[in-house]
Formats: structure tokens, C-alpha cells, sequence
């Protein structure tokens, strides 16, 4: 069975030649299907471009990235930004919800780009966002909400249409420490559900909710364990 995401020598180079920049430089990572996988770094480490291209927001200078056994390595921005609607689900630190929608209609608005019809969308949002424990809130606006709630808004937004990978990003960042710990406990639960979880994160507390840590160093993979 192929992996769910495999990463083959890949490099990121940023000024090639004299001054170069290697921010990846030959990496190599699998994925399995229900993993729940932290990717930790220091900040200059590699660690925003490798997430920038597993969510297939950019594309490496070489080497081979599948998704779902597909080659995205060097799609166009067309097909990469269908690959990102249908196979991840992305939780960024900054919440990215939009003020003037309530939080239903935060959670459909990537529906509506699936394709997805009204009813179809609607039963889906209030499944997502019982499931983040927001039922009882789901329309209010983003002002309206702690930063906590609207992080959970953003993990019902995420996981919504099912997808295959839901990679989040610092999603803590914003967070106190008390509404960081009910949002790694819904990530944690996602993936005991059987969901696969990718984590971005500097913060080595955050990382060890994973199963499996993944440390990136310079561009280069140093360590990658499981719990």
C-alpha cells in the first residue's frame, strides 16, 4: 500500500548559485494513513518550507512530492490549489476566519469551492462544529468568540469535507495555555478517530501530543521518533 505522503530528496533553494540558500536540502519523509506526526523547528530550520510544500502551497527546486501516490512536485498553481482544496485540511495559527460570516458559514465557505450543494454543506458545518464542541455557537461571528473558539471554528472548517491530511500550522500560537490544551486535545482525538494530523511547531510541549516527532535542523532531517 503506498504511503499517504512520501517526500523524496527533496531540495528548496532560494538564490541559487554564489549566495544560495538551501532551506531544504535533501529531504526525505513518509506518512502513513492515520498518523499523527509533529514536525518541530527553530525558526530559519526548514521546517515553514517543508509545511508550505506538503500543504502544495509552493514547489521544490527538486526531487519528487506524492500525495495520495499523485506527483504534485511541479504542478501548476491551477492543479495545486485543487490538490489543496481536496486532500488537506489546513489549520493556520492566525484563525484566518472571516469577521462578516458567522462561524457555520466560515466552515461552508471551502465547501462551496468543493462544489458541495446548500444542504449537503449546511449538515456538514454543524456536524464539524458539534464535533469542536461549538454547537451551541455556531452563529457567531469570529468578535464574538475567544481566540479559542475561533480556533476550533478553524479545526471545524478543516475537517468538514473529510480530507485525507489536516496539517496545522503553530495552531497554538495565539492560544493561552488553557484553550492550547483543548485544541491539542481535539487534534488528538481527530486522529484517534483514524484522521491523519500533521503538526508544525517550535514548541517541544506542543510536539509531544504527537506520536511521532520529526526534528528539522539547516534544511536536513536530524531525528525522526516515535513515541
Amino acid at each position: 500500500m503506498p504511503h499517504l505522503i512520501e517526500v523524496k530528496d527533496v531540495y528548496k533553494i532560494y538564490n541559487p548559485g554564489e549566495n544560495e540558500v538551501r532551506a531544504l536540502d535533501g529531504v526525505s519523509l513518509t506518512i502513513d494513513q492515520g498518523e499523527f506526526v509533529a514536525i518541530i523547528g527553530q525558526s530559519g530550520s526548514g521546517k515553514s518550507t517543508l509545511m508550505n510544500m506538503l500543504g502544495c502551497l509552493d514547489v521544490c527546486t527538486s526531487g519528487q512530492y506524492f500525495i495520495g501516490g499523485q506527483d504534485v512536485s511541479h504542478m501548476s498553481d491551477d492543479d495545486l490549489s485543487e490538490i489543496r482544496n481536496n486532500q488537506i485540511g489546513f489549520i493556520f495559527q492566525g484563525f484566518n476566519l472571516i469577521p462578516s460570516l458567522d462561524a457555520i458559514e466560515n466552515v461552508e465557505l471551502p465547501l462551496i469551492y468543493r462544489g458541495i450543494g446548500r444542504e449537503e454543506r449546511r449538515r456538514l458545518s454543524q456536524a464539524a462544529l458539534t464535533r469542536v464542541g461549538l454547537g451551541h455557537r455556531m452563529d457567531h461571528r469570529p468578535a464574538e468568540m475567544s481566540g479559542g473558539q475561533q480556533q476550533r471554528v478553524a479545526i471545524a472548517r478543516a475537517i468538514a469535507a473529510a480530507p485525507p491530511v489536516i496539517l496545522a500550522d503553530e495552531p497554538t500560537g495565539n492560544l493561552d495555555k488553557k484553550s492550547s490544551g483543548e485544541v491539542m486535545e481535539i487534534l488528538r482525538g481527530l486522529w484517534q478517530e483514524g484522521r491523519t494530523v500533521i503538526l508544525i511547531t517550535h514548541d517541544p510541549k506542543i510536539a509531544e501530543s504527537a506520536r511521532r516527532v520529526v526534528t528539522i535542523s539547516d534544511g536536513h532531517i536530524v531525528e525522526d521518533r516515535t513515541a
